[in-house]
């Protein structure tokens, strides 16, 4: 093995692992193509700083102490052969893991949880599995995605799902059908778009795909019927 280059690395988070101050990993490249990904170079297999594999474990060695987790996303980790490596060698490290995926990947996921390799899952579900096709990816494989959700809800880790709200990926009743999916879930995100530095920009031109702070709320409120804690981010 040469080794993984990563695509980049933000050294401290107090948000993106909950409860925790953590470091993010980024791998870079996705099978996904989201109009309002907010990492559109890691997306297109880009890297925002180069990040040999090595050099990322001596930077958590030398923050042990102060570190409480290490967050591995991207792009889509669950796409490169080297993330069950990673995990490995992190945890053995002593650090609690969090994954970031689009649930593309069922048998990696699985994977991952049945090592015991994963401490926090997070799943982004971007808008209800038959416009999936549409909006995110062609001949996108929604069986995955529901298998991935299905997974980690049964897993007894600890875990959340999350949405980007934007239109037209996004309403009530397409929140409705999604919680049905996460049915008892741990936590469900509602992420507020923002509309700067997008993979996509030219699908947001003469379109208003705002949700507004009150259309926020009532897909919270729907939220809070299915799933143990609904937030808005």
């Amino acid at each position: 093995m040469n080794g993984v280059i990563f695509g980049g690395i933000q050294k401290n988070s107090l948000i993106d692992y909950p409860g925790k101050i953590c470091c993010v990993i980024f791998f870079s490249g996705c099978n996904f193509h989201c109009p309002y990904c907010h990492n559109p170079e890691l997306a297109k297999g880009m890297a925002l700083e180069r990040w040999p594999e090595e050099k990322v474990y001596d930077f958590l060695e030398q923050r042990k102490g102060f570190l409480e987790g290490v967050v591995i996303s991207g792009g889509e980790p669950c796409i490169h052969p080297d993330v069950i490596h990673v995990c490995q060698t992190i945890r053995k490290m002593g650090y609690p893991v969090k994954m970031d995926t689009n649930g593309s990947c069922p048998d990696v996921l699985e994977n991952l949880i049945a090592r015991g390799l994963l401490d926090y899952v997070a799943m982004d579900i971007k808008t209800i599995p038959e416009n999936y096709g549409r909006y995110i990816q062609n001949n996108c494989d929604t069986d995955s995605i529901i298998s991935s959700i299905r997974l980690i809800i049964e897993s007894g880790l600890q875990h959340e799902f999350r949405t980007t709200c934007i239109k037209p990926l996004i309403s009530e009743s397409m929140v409705e059908k999604i919680c049905g999916l996460i049915q008892g879930a741990d936590r469900y995100v509602l992420q507020q778009f923002r509309h700067k530095h997008v993979l996509n920009p030219g699908f947001f031109q003469n379109n208003d795909c705002t949700v507004s702070s009150d259309e926020l709320q009532r897909f919270c409120s729907i939220a809070r019927k299915w799933v143990d804690c609904c937030i808005i981010r």
